[in-house]
Formats: structure tokens, sequence, C-alpha cells
């Protein structure tokens, strides 16, 4: 692959790393308002999709083209950038996207606060360690 599609995965891993740090304090949080758990929810759709996308171009820089988020899930377990159980938490993630915009509910915007502090953030974190290890050792 060329030189253009390596840059291209490492601009976007810093990226994800900006938005992952803007999460995790999102995240530290105990108590929100109602327009504060929908900015949590705004943030973790934005590092979810540079989590997504940063695999998705270190694996096609790697010779891989996937283009769905659930192919790059599949890819990444086979490729060893995430575990069996991530990708399931990953696929979940998937899953429930579409349920997590509905924050005006009070119920799924707690049910939403939870899943994200406690299973997708972490997820993204270890995606973007086991990244920022594969981009240090090259």
């Amino acid at each position: 692959m060329s030189n253009t599609d390596e840059i291209r995965w490492r601009q976007r891993l810093e990226n994800f790393g900006k938005a992952l740090a803007q999460l995790g304090a999102a995240c530290d949080k105990a108590d929100y308002s109602d327009l504060e758990r929908a900015g949590l929810v705004q943030m973790f759709e934005f590092s979810f999709e540079l989590a997504w996308k940063v695999l998705k171009d270190l694996l096609f820089y790697e010779g891989h083209n996937v283009k769905s988020p659930r192919e790059v899930a599949r890819k990444s377990f086979e490729m060893e950038y995430i575990s069996e159980d991530d990708s399931e938490v990953f696929l979940d993630a998937i899953s429930k996207r579409n349920l997590l915009c509905h924050t005006y509910e009070e119920e799924i915007a707690r049910q939403a606060e939870n899943l994200i502090k406690n299973q997708y953030y972490p997820l993204l974190q270890r995606i973007c360690d086991t990244l920022e290890t594969k981009r240090d050792s090259s």
C-alpha cells in the first residue's frame, strides 16, 4: 500500500485519540443533566465512528478491503486487533447506535449512559491503546 494510506490511518488515529479523551472526560461525571447526557451520547457517536474508521484505514493499509463497521469488527478480530469479547461489544454498539439517538426518552438516555460508561468507552480505550502500540512499534 502507499505511504498516503499509512499517513491516513495514523492521522485518523490521532483524531480518534482526541475524541476519546473528550469522551473520557464526559464519562468521568457522576451525574448529568439531560443536555449533558445528550452530549455524552454525541461524544460516543463521534468516537465510535472514528474507531471503526481508523480500524478500516489500518486494515486497508495492510491490504484488506472491508467496507462496513461489521466487516471491520470481524476482520479486526481475525487480525487480533480486538479480542473476541471486544468484537461482540463492538457489534453490540453497532446494533444499538440507533437506539442511542433517542436521548429525549429518559429511560433510553439512562441506558445509553450506562452502556457508554461501562462497556463502550472501555472498549474504545482498549482499541486506541492497541492501535497506538501498533503505531509506535512500526
